[in-house]
């Protein structure tokens, strides 16, 4: 086997991006140490006016995770004991996991095969119900690997049943909802009553650590997240504390990062919807398409393309042990997301969930593969993994 042929192609590569932003960003980085203001301070508040007016939203907050955005805007809702929380089984453990430890209930309703997102029908149908263990007070929609939820539906619903909606926007920066008005797309973060961010490395727009960011239209309730991710202080009093809070703050090294970043933004997520494509086309050339052995992402809104920022890259394959196998001895990067639907997560096992209670989601759970679709890698590489893949199948 010749060596071009083991040439590694990663799941990700943050050091061929870095290499691209390094004088950008050092120099901002050298500055906060020199200045030694770590914690919040103008820094921050340049990233969050950068990332309101990106977003064209009113209100931006840094805080320390997207899981802890998602935490914090729930705790700022008033979510706690004795309440439902509407979402998907089918998503990042924080979604669930930040409901819990609020001691709310998470009310789970199965997702849109095609989209791996909530499906409003059957929020619809759970919302219905007269026994659910918990009266519903907000529903968490997850824009899952970079492609919106059906927001206007879920909205709809939202408002019927007067619940918040806390977006999870956490893998989905930069992408726009068309909804009815394909003309006039709208950034995700925006149309619920809060939005939730990550700043996780792998993210499209990663720090270099943990963060995150929340987002709100509603000044009293930004002035409560502001107040709560410290502590619940008072904005001018030290030591005088007006809510329970937390320790939520964005520091200062991972703000600056963040602003060298986020000019680039929209380029990388248009490399990253070019390579999805790209894949798209080989693998129908492939045939592995018509096969039904590979079955690229379904894109809801193709004619719009901001819709989609391809966070990550996820086919349904046959056989994904096998092929998983043969793509690691091929060393091409993989990951399922996610292995575990969690309803049957052990640690949500006293929530009464079954196997079987959500087969779209534990069929995605057996089937899904994420392939790389980073900014920075090249059609040759693109090339290889499909060729690998066809070539496993053959």
């Amino acid at each position: 086997m010749s060596q071009n042929k083991l040439e590694p192609v990663p799941l990700l590569d943050l050091r061929a991006q870095f290499a691209t932003i390094k004088d950008q960003v050092m120099p901002l980085v050298e500055q906060v140490f020199q200045e030694q203001s770590f914690i919040l301070g103008p820094h921050v508040t340049r990233v969050e006016e950068a990332l309101a007016d990106y977003l064209e939203l009113e209100y931006a907050l840094g805080v320390s995770s997207g899981t802890d955005a998602l935490l914090l805007s729930l705790m700022a809702l008033g979510v706690g004991p004795g309440d439902g929380v509407v979402t998907t089984p089918f998503t990042f453990f924080a979604t669930i996991g930040s409901i819990a430890r609020l001691g709310a209930y998470p009310l789970l309703a199965d997702i849109d095969p095609r989209t791996y997102n909530l499906d409003p029908a059957r929020v619809a149908q759970l919302l219905e119900r007269n026994d659910l263990p918990a009266k519903p007070k907000a529903l968490v929609p997850v824009h899952l690997f970079g492609q919106p939820a059906e927001m206007d539906p879920l909205l709809e619903l939202a408002r019927q049943h007067g619940l918040a909606v806390v977006e999870d926007a956490a893998q989905a920066i930069g992408a726009r909802y068309p909804g009815s008005d394909a003309d006039q797309p709208r950034p995700v973060g925006g149309l619920g009553t809060t939005g939730c961010f990550s700043f996780f490395p792998s993210k499209n727009l990663g720090g270099a650590g943990d963060g995150g960011l929340i987002t709100c239209r509603d000044q009293e309730l930004a002035e409560r997240l502001r107040s709560m991710r410290t502590h619940g202080s008072h904005p001018r009093e030290k030591y005088r504390h007006i809510h329970l809070g937390g320790n939520f703050r964005l520091d200062a090294v991972q703000a600056v990062v963040i602003q060298a970043k986020l000019p680039h933004l929209d380029r990388w997520s248009a490399a990253r919807r070019a390579n999805a494509a790209r894949y798209d086309q080989l693998f129908q050339d492939s045939g592995l398409v018509d096969r039904e052995l590979v079955s690229p992402p379904y894109r809801a809104w193709p004619q719009v393309e901001s819709s989609h920022v391809f966070n990550q890259y996820v086919v349904r394959v046959q056989d994904r042990q096998g092929l998983m196998q043969r793509l690691q001895e091929e060393k091409i990067g993989h990951a399922v997301y996610y292995p575990v639907p969690l309803h049957l997560a052990e640690c949500f096992a006293h929530l009464g969930y079954q196997k079987g209670d959500f087969p779209r989601a534990e069929e995605a759970a057996d089937q899904v593969l994420a392939l790389p679709v980073y900014p920075e890698l090249s059609p040759s590489q693109q090339e290889r993994v499909v060729q690998v893949i066809a070539d496993f199948y053959a």
